[in-house]
C-alpha cells in the first residue's frame, strides 16, 4: 500500500520553483514571481490561541493567494485586540456560537480551525453546514469515527476538507522523500524518528485527555509516523508500542513517554518515540542499502536541516510553512482541484496512533490491515 505524501511531479515542481524563485521582496516563493491571482481566498481563524498567534496570521501577511478574511473565537478580548492588529470589520468577527452566521459571508472561503483536538469535529462540521471549505490542524481529530464524521459533512456539503501537515510543503522534508523515491543510496530498509520536548505549563490543554485525546503521541508523535510514511512511500501493516510515565502526578491520564514500531508491507521497519518529559528529540534518519539520510531539525517551524552519509548536506530555503499550506489550500480552491492533503490522510494517522495505543495497553502487536 502507498503513501499518498506527494509524486515526483509534486516534488520536482515544488522544490523546482522553492529553490529558483524570488519574490520582490526578497523572500523566497514556491510559485513563479509572475503568477497573479484572480482572487485572494479569505482564511477565518477558528480559535486564537498561540499557533495562530505567532504563526497562522503573520503567514497569512505573506501569502499570494490568501487573506485574512475574518476570525472566530470564545473571547471578547481577543477579538477586540484582534480586530485592532487587522482592521477586521465587526461583520467578519464571529463566536463559536453564531458560526452558521459564516454562510452569509462571500468574503470567507476557508475555515482554518486551530481550536483543541476533540474540539476540531464540532467546529469543522459547523463550517462546513455554512458552507466553507475547511483547513484543520493536525490531529485531525481523537478518533477515527470523529475523522469520518468531518470527511463526510464535507463532502455532504462539497467543500473541501484539508489537514495541517505543513511538511508536506516544506522543501527539506521535499528532498528527503526525492532522496527515498529515487533510490539515491538504495531501497530505504530502515526508518528511525522522534519529536519530544519539555511540557512545561501542568494545566495546559494538552495534558487533558478530554480535550487533547492523548499525550506527546497526538501533539508531536504525529510528525514522527508521518515522517515513517512520507519516507518509506507505503503505509503500515502492524504496530508494536510501549508507553511509560515517570511523573504520575502531572501526567495523570495521558502518557508522558511513548515507543513504537511500525512494520510495513516491503518488510521496512521504523521505529519512533515521542516525550512531554525532556527537550532535544526532533529528527529523523532513514537507512538505505548503501547509505542514509535524514533531518534534525525536522519538524520546526524554521530553519530545518539535515545531512546525507556521502557528506552532503540538505539545507534548502528557509520558508513560511504556514504560508505554503495556505496558499497552496487556496491555489485548490482557485483552480478547482483536490489538495495532497485531504481529510483521508488525516484519519490514516489516526488509525496508526489509535493502535499504537491499544498496543501500549495490551502489550500486544496490533494488525492495521
Amino acid at each position: 500500500m502507498k503513501s499518498s505524501f506527494t509524486s515526483r511531479r509534486d516534488f520536482l515542481k515544488t522544490s523546482a520553483l522553492a529553490t529558483a524563485c524570488i519574490s520582490f521582496a526578497g523572500k523566497f516563493s514556491t510559485f513563479a514571481a509572475d503568477e497573479k491571482p484572480a482572487r485572494k481566498i479569505g482564511y477565518a481563524l477558528c480559535g486564537l490561541g498561540s499557533l495562530s498567534t505567532n504563526q497562522i496570521a503573520p503567514a497569512l501577511q505573506e501569502t499570494k493567494f490568501a487573506r485574512l478574511a475574518g476570525i472566530i473565537t470564545g473571547s471578547p478580548k481577543k477579538a477586540k485586540a484582534w480586530q485592532a492588529r487587522y482592521k477586521l470589520p465587526d461583520n467578519c468577527v464571529y463566536s463559536y456560537d453564531t458560526m452558521a452566521k459564516l454562510a452569509d459571508n462571500p468574503d470567507i472561503d476557508v475555515i482554518y480551525v486551530v481550536t483543541p483536538n476533540a474540539l476540531h469535529a464540532a467546529h469543522t462540521l459547523a463550517a462546513a453546514k455554512a458552507g466553507k471549505h475547511i483547513l484543520c490542524e493536525k490531529p485531525m481529530e481523537v478518533s477515527s469515527a470523529k475523522c469520518q464524521q468531518m470527511i463526510d459533512a464535507c463532502k455532504a456539503a462539497g467543500k473541501q476538507l484539508a489537514i495541517g501537515y505543513r511538511l508536506h510543503f516544506e522543501p527539506n522534508n521535499l528532498e528527503c522523500v526525492r532522496l527515498a523515491r529515487e533510490k539515491v543510496f538504495g531501497a530505504v530498509k530502515y526508518i528511525e524518528a522522534g519529536f519530544g520536548f519539555h511540557a512545561g505549563d501542568p494545566n495546559q490543554w494538552r495534558l487533558k485527555k478530554e480535550l487533547s485525546g492523548g499525550g506527546p503521541l497526538m501533539d508531536v508523535g504525529i510528525y514522527a509516523i508521518q515522517a515513517m510514511r512520507y519516507i518509506s512511500g507505503e503505509e503500515p501493516i502492524s504496530v508494536t508500542a510501549t508507553a511509560s510515565t515517570t511523573d504520575t502526578e502531572k501526567f495523570k491520564d495521558i502518557e508522558e513517554s511513548i515507543t513504537w514500531q511500525l512494520k510495513f508491507p516491503s518488510g521496512l521497519l521504523a521505529n519512533g518515540n515521542s516525550t512531554y518529559g525532556f527537550n532535544g528529540i526532533n529528527r529523523y534518519t532513514a537507512h538505505a542499502e548503501n547509505g542514509s539520510f535524514g533531518m534534525e531539525p525536522a519538524y520546526s517551524y524554521h530553519k530545518l536541516q539535515g545531512k546525507r552519509s556521502d557528506g552532503e548536506l540538505i539545507q534548502l530555503p528557509d520558508l513560511d510553512q504556514f504560508a505554503l499550506q495556505m496558499d497552496d489550500f487556496a491555489k485548490c480552491i482557485l483552480e478547482n482541484r483536490p489538495t495532497r492533503v485531504p481529510g483521508e490522510e488525516g484519519l490514516r494517522d489516526i488509525k496508526i496512533m489509535m493502535a499504537i495505543y491499544e498496543s501500549a495497553r495490551t502489550g500486544k502487536a496490533v494488525s492495521l490491515v
